[in-house]
């Protein structure tokens, strides 16, 4: 799992990761050390971070990849992007 790199990604502490998260710092040292989480908990970080679950697993490499592509990271279907200028 990739929490602690997110987070720096993120420029969130592990103290703000607590905080949003609505549990203690110790809790969050926990989870960030964990060999395993649960479903929920990973979903809670995530949300949390505000970056889709996979995010947590897939490396930096990856994530960018699909970040930059015409196609939506959630789902992977293409965007469709219409500009309109204001008047």
């Amino acid at each position: 799992m990739r929490i602690k790199e997110v987070l720096k990604e993120k420029k969130y502490t592990q103290q703000m990761l607590a905080y949003k998260m609505n549990v203690s710092l110790s809790a969050i040292k926990q989870m960030v050390s964990a060999d395993s989480l649960t479903t929920s908990t990973l979903e809670k970080i995530a949300s949390a971070l505000d970056v889709p679950m996979w995010q947590l697993f897939a490396s930096p490499d990856e994530v960018a990849k699909e970040l930059s592509g015409d196609k939506c990271p959630y789902c992977g279907n293409p965007l469709r992007i219409k500009i309109e200028k204001g008047e």
